[in-house]
């Protein structure tokens, strides 16, 4: 029988076995990894579930205990998540601005209601000692009623920390609409929307003035733009909130920004109402000038005021001094540009008595836009 068997078979025999093992083999293998493969990304899932949960963990244990907070307008508490207020603070995403007494952060609420969030700087435990004053200082402040004012809304306090509750408003400041703004290609003049800029700020300033409060920090940055471009003027909470047991605007730390203090703060310390119209006509003379309050091309130990008050030293002209893109545009424009100019130049005069009080600079501004 063995003779008869035919040898050609056998090696095909032989050759189909040989393959069946290797496919064997090779889907054992393949089986394997997969397995193997599917294994690893579950065990991976559920250590990235895991570290997630820690770290959810590790932000709730990290949350600060508020001490105290409230929302002063009604109809805006149910919108306000105080806990949300304090998370969008911690977040260097949010951040929108940062000032020589705060940091500003951008805050969305659970609700969808955009705040702007006030990071008071430096405030060391006079907030804690002193929670009841500075809660009747801002409940005041909430209450005064002018359409120039950023008014605050509400507040929180946790650990030595005070924040200060805003709207939100679109358009930035006056700084960026000065600096950043008109410098885009896109940008077209706009000198009527600057003139009523400048006479909302000199307003908003004159009815702080009138009950009495002494504003810390006059600057472009400070001017806030709603969506019609209508300026409010913020921090004002800032004098009565860095030491609320002295009601006063006298502070050990330098007060105001550079280019923005008046002269005279550097031998008295006190910061004053011919003090903030000092401040006003910095801020005027930028609207003026599209010129930064401190800029090398100045020269050294020259800032805007010194550099414009020098005008007819160097042989310029008033015209030269003013922001050709707008002076140019027409004579009217001209005119009036100069008209304000007297106006800023009389607010940053270097003796505190002579400078105009701002009832009067706002008189003085709406008299240039009605001539």
């Amino acid at each position: 029988t063995c003779a008869n068997s035919d040898p050609a078979d056998y090696h095909h025999t032989v050759s189909y076995r040989i393959i069946l093992a290797v496919i064997s083999s090779g889907l054992a293998v393949f089986v394997s990894v997969s397995v193997v493969v599917v294994l690893f990304m579950m065990r991976e899932r559920q250590e990235k579930a895991a570290r997630s949960v820690e770290i959810e963990d590790e932000g709730t244990s990290d949350q600060p205990t508020i001490i105290a907070g409230t929302v002063f307008v009604e109809n805006l508490r149910q919108a306000v998540d105080l806990d949300a207020v304090v998370k969008a603070t911690l977040k260097d995403s949010n951040k929108i601005n940062n000032g020589t007494f705060s940091t500003s952060y951008k805050a969305v609420m659970p609700s969808g209601l955009i705040l702007s969030v006030k990071r008071l700087k430096s405030m060391d435990r006079t907030i804690v000692h002193h929670q009841n004053k500075m809660i009747r200082e801002l409940e005041r402040l909430s209450k005064l009623c002018h359409d120039n004012l950023v008014h605050p809304i509400g507040f929180v306090i946790y650990e030595d920390v005070a924040l200060l509750l805003h709207h939100y408003l679109p358009n930035g400041t006056l700084a960026q609409l000065l600096h950043e703004s008109s410098k885009q290609s896109e940008y077209q003049p706009d000198w009527p929307r600057r003139l009523s800029i400048a006479i909302g700020v000199a307003e908003g300033l004159a009815f702080l003035h009138h009950v009495a409060v002494i504003h810390l920090d006059i600057s472009s940055s400070n001017v806030l733009l709603d969506a019609d471009f209508k300026p409010l003027v913020g921090e004002i909470e800032i004098s009565k909130l860095l030491d609320p047991s002295k009601g006063t605007a006298s502070i050990s730390a330098v007060a105001g920004s550079f280019g923005y203090i008046p002269p005279e703060y550097a031998y008295t310390m006190q910061v004053t109402a011919p003090g903030n119209v000092y401040s006003y006509g910095v801020v005027l003379l930028e609207i003026l000038t599209t010129r930064l309050p401190v800029d090398e091309d100045f020269g050294e130990g020259v800032d805007l005021v010194k550099w414009v008050h020098g005008a007819r030293a160097r042989g310029e002209t008033p015209e030269q001094i003013l922001d050709a893109r707008l002076s140019t545009v027409s004579f009217g424009w001209r005119r009036e540009m100069l008209a304000a100019l007297k106006v800023a130049l009389l607010c940053t005069d270097t003796t505190p008595a002579k400078r105009p009080k701002m009832k009067k600079v706002v008189e003085m501004l709406q008299e240039v836009r009605q001539n």
